[in-house]
């Protein structure tokens, strides 16, 4: 599926893996994009992380997710049959961000962050106007809520 449904508050995005044995709904209060730069990120997609983060509301297909424990703090889910990058989930409080490139098909996203700024390699470099964190800012918010 590839809807789109909006509210006053939020938008829901209904998507699939590349295979189809997965769907997921994502709730997103804003339409924002962050890059993740950290050299885990990087491993996992071969460059930097881009997601849209949200309230993952629903997800079909469970027996097919797999799971990375990647962190002390986070992991990521992936399709097991056609490998698609599904989420990263904070293992604290389950905040979702999901690869925005899942969620295609619409044109409304805002590439507003960057973060781990200091792991970014010198081979690359956006040319927007973006807010930039390091990673040490990045735990510093997290701690504060």
């Amino acid at each position: 599926s590839t809807r789109k449904e909006s509210s006053a508050a939020s938008d829901v995005y209904k998507r699939q893996c590349l295979c189809g044995a997965i769907s997921l709904t994502l709730r997103i209060a804003n339409p924002s994009v962050s890059a993740c730069h950290c050299s885990t990120c990087r491993k996992w997609g071969g460059g930097p992380l881009l997601v849209a983060e949200g309230q993952l509301t629903q997800l079909s297909g469970e027996q097919q997710v797999r799971i990375h424990d990647s962190s002390d703090w986070a992991e990521r889910g992936f399709c097991g049959q056609c490998g698609s990058h599904l989420f990263y989930r904070l293992k604290s409080n389950g905040h979702h961000a999901v690869p925005v490139g899942l969620l295609d098909g619409y044109d409304d996203w805002q590439f507003d962050s960057q973060i781990f700024i200091e792991s970014r390699p010198a081979y690359y470099c956006f040319a927007n106007q973006t807010r930039e964190l390091t990673g040490e800012q990045v735990f510093a918010e997290f701690e504060q809520g």
